[in-house]
């Protein structure tokens, strides 16, 4: 397959196989040797480690930290303690999270059950920028019904403190916000560094080169998670999308491999799923920007429905949106937000996508009903309905 990791051997309707690339020629005693040096590790501690690619960490940790500053708190395991210890002994009243993705929703509402006052800053115009635009509009809805203050389209410039060392306040481009506790989620990146200084190839996403295979092109040393790239079934690309649906696929076809048995990682097409108190958000394949970059002429639906039969009590209003081609009325992508019972419908269309069904064979598949978990027609049909009225 190529550098971007391709579906090589992968089923389904339109599956493209791609030839794997050759290794390149290098000795991997050399290459253990500038792991080494790099790293500055035992030959014995790195014969361990030579086939475990390293795990990312967020933006925030690759700065150092201020000795002064105290309740700023990078998003990592280790963390949680210390949080809750802050709540516990200082009694916080205002909190700002900055970032407005999956992490960041997530301690917006940790903290909001917590009882805290919480803004969220996000620098781009919307919380999560893997939806398109109306889509995140309705996340941002759904954190001001719950009390959340929203800066959307705002940068931090820096933090104040208090004579006893504690953070005080956050600057933003926009004038200062008074804080007790900040939680900066700023997301992720492929730490790349060991396999940079080892001569193994990172690819334009970011991440470390590999084959269906999780081999790299440095023969002997393989690597899985969120350090490589990805390629994406859609789009056709080198993708970098921290993932752990995809960390343990990976993981355990680079583990098959170096065990005797023959494996391959198909690819990713980026389905996820979070939510901010009731309301539930989920993604799939690409929105409507993604797929423009990609060179799809593509066309988008959005319906509103119910999870339940209208008469059944305690429904939960939901939007669906479907991504298509045009012409070909294969679906690209979609997105759902919506209340309790919403999001899991992802997977269907995920399905979809992955398969490269159109927006007409979805709309007639044969998916269960009764009142209490759909309307006779699910709010997905529905949508690649909508969608398919538009692709012709």
């Amino acid at each position: 397959m190529s550098r971007q990791g391709g579906a090589a051997g992968s089923s389904g309707r339109g599956a493209r196989t791609q030839a794997a690339p050759e290794d390149t020629t290098a000795d991997l005693g050399k290459t253990i040797q500038r792991l080494r040096k790099a790293y500055n590790m035992s030959l014995g501690d790195l014969s361990e480690q030579s086939g475990v690619a390293k795990s990312i960490i967020s933006q925030i940790e690759r700065n150092e930290t201020n000795p002064t500053l105290s309740t700023v708190y990078r998003l990592s395991r280790a963390l949680d303690t210390t949080i809750d210890e802050v709540l516990r002994t200082r009694s916080p009243r205002r909190a700002v999270v900055v970032g407005g993705g999956y992490i960041g929703l997530e301690m917006v509402e940790a903290l909001v059950l917590r009882g805290l006052e919480v803004t969220m800053v996000e620098k781009l115009p919307q919380p999560m920028a893997t939806l398109d635009p109306d889509m995140g509009e309705r996340v941002a809805e759904a954190l001001r019904a719950m009390g959340v203050t929203t800066r959307l389209g705002v940068g931090v410039a820096g933090f104040g403190v208090g004579a006893d060392g504690w953070v005080d306040s956050v600057g933003t481009d926009d004038g200062d916000l008074p804080a007790d506790l900040v939680v900066m989620g700023l997301g992720v990146r492929p730490s790349t560094r060991l396999a940079v200084d080892a001569g193994i190839p990172v690819g334009s996403s970011g991440g470390i080169v590999t084959d269906a295979r999780m081999a790299t092109p440095v023969d002997g040393v393989w690597a899985a998670g969120d350090c490589v790239e990805s390629f994406h079934r859609v789009s056709r690309r080198a993708v970098s999308i921290a993932l752990g649906t995809h960390a343990n696929k990976q993981g355990r076809v680079a583990g098959l491999n170096l065990s005797g048995t023959p494996a391959r990682f198909p690819g990713v097409i980026g389905t996820a799923i979070t939510k901010i108190g009731t309301t539930e958000i989920a993604r799939t394949g690409l929105n409507e920007r993604e797929a423009a970059q990609a060179g799809f002429d593509a066309v988008a639906g959005v319906i509103e429905g119910t999870s339940r039969a209208h008469y059944y009590p305690d429904g939960a209003e939901l939007a669906v949106k479907v991504v298509a081609e045009r012409g070909s009325g294969r679906i690209l992508g979609a997105q759902i937000v919506g209340g309790p019972e919403s999001a899991k419908r992802i997977d269907a269309l995920a399905v979809a996508v992955w398969d490269e069904m159109t927006v007409d064979e979805f709309s007639q598949l044969d998916l269960a009903y009764a009142p209490p978990f759909s309307p006779v027609w699910d709010p997905t049909m529905i949508a690649t309905r909508t969608t398919a009225s538009r692709v012709r």
